[in-house]
Parts: structure tokens; C-alpha cells; sequence
């Protein structure tokens, strides 16, 4: 039971990537010819974030191929053994699944204004329907609930650190681009800010 979960959840791990990375981006690119991806290599807090991200996700790879290739090894993460039980599983298994739909859904409602990072170089429409009128910031929220999950289908060190610094790395980036999109979009954003809360 347990290696079916552990490579369902690696198989999870790349749907995840190519649902919500590649194909996104090849759709914005395909319908606008920009490429949406826009931190860079450069020394400033955007690209160092998004350095971050970069991290996280290896690290999650690396997690799960772990689990899926190699349980044995899974034990030098330090599973946290008092919470590894089939109710909270179930609970993660279910964050896991809602977090996927809530991000293509938000991905699909901002169509061409998607963007992995902030692109000073092309102005976006600034999205405030759909469950953009819930949360400003849908897509984050899901991926908070994604590494969440995680963490209680596979509670370990490891994947209560990367719940941590993608909580702190996400947090950072929002208001990155909370910046921008008022310096963007003015008095527009404003009120969008005073009718939507930041997450939920």
C-alpha cells in the first residue's frame, strides 16, 4: 500500500509541474509570443526568490523520487512517526487533489496575464473575477495548500522545511508583486485591495 502511495505521489509531483509550469507557459507563449517566465539571474530580491523556488522544487523532486525509488533511505529524513496516520493521509491526499483544480482553475481565469514572477517589460491586465474575487492571490494560496499537503501525506524534516520556506518565500513574493501591480494598475488595484483579502 504504502509504495502505491509513494509513487502516486511522485506521479503527482509531475503532473503538478506539467499542469501548472509547462503547460501554462506554452499557452501564454503560444497565444501572445511572450514568454511568461521572468526571474532572471540577476542579484535583486525578485531573481533571488525566484532562485528559491528553483530550490524548492528540486527539493521536492528529490523528496519524492526518494519515497517512490528508495523508501529504505525515506528514514535518514526524520519522519515525524506521531502523525503519520491514515486519517491526516487522507486529509493531505484531499489538500493535494482541491489545491491541483483551485490552481488550473485560477491559471485558466488569468488566460494571458499569467506570469511565473513580475514582467516589468509587458503590462498585464489585472485579474479580479473568478475566484480572483475570493483571493487575490489564488494561485499561491494553492500552492500553500499543495506543500501542506505534503507534508501530512509525508511528515518529515524535510518536507516541514520546505513547507516553512515556501511559506516564507511565498509570502515575500506576494508582496514583490503586490508592489508592482500598485504601481501598475494605481487607484484600480487599490480598490480590488479593499474588496478581496490578500488570501481567503
Amino acid at each position: 500500500m504504502k509504495t502505491v502511495l509513494y509513487y502516486s505521489l511522485f506521479a503527482y509531483l509531475i503532473l503538478v509541474f506539467g499542469l501548472t509550469f509547462f503547460l501554462p507557459t506554452w499557452r501564454v507563449w503560444k497565444k501572445t509570443g511572450i514568454f511568461p517566465i521572468t526571474f532572471g539571474k540577476s542579484d535583486n530580491a525578485h531573481d533571488f526568490v525566484g532562485n528559491i523556488f528553483k530550490a524548492l522544487l528540486i527539493l521536492l523532486l528529490f523528496m519524492g523520487a526518494l519515497y517512490a525509488f528508495l523508501p529504505s533511505a525515506a528514514e535518514y529524513l526524520l519522519p515525524v512517526w506521531y502523525i503519520q496516520k491514515p486519517i491526516i493521509q487522507v486529509l493531505g491526499l484531499f489538500l493535494l487533489f482541491a489545491a491541483l483544480v483551485w490552481i488550473i482553475v485560477a491559471q485558466q481565469q488569468m488566460a494571458s496575464s499569467w506570469r511565473i514572477g513580475i514582467d516589468e517589460k509587458n503590462v498585464t491586465n489585472l485579474v479580479t473575477t473568478g475566484v480572483f474575487t475570493h483571493s487575490r492571490n489564488p494561485i499561491f494560496l494553492g500552492m500553500l495548500f499543495t506543500l501542506l499537503g505534503l507534508f501530512l501525506v509525508l511528515p518529515n524534516a524535510l518536507s516541514f522545511a520546505i513547507l516553512c520556506m515556501g511559506f516564507v518565500t511565498i509570502h515575500v513574493q506576494v508582496r514583490l508583486e503586490e508592489a508592482w501591480l500598485r504601481n501598475t494598475h494605481g487607484e484600480a488595484y487599490d480598490e480590488y485591495c479593499r474588496k478581496t483579502r490578500r488570501w481567503i
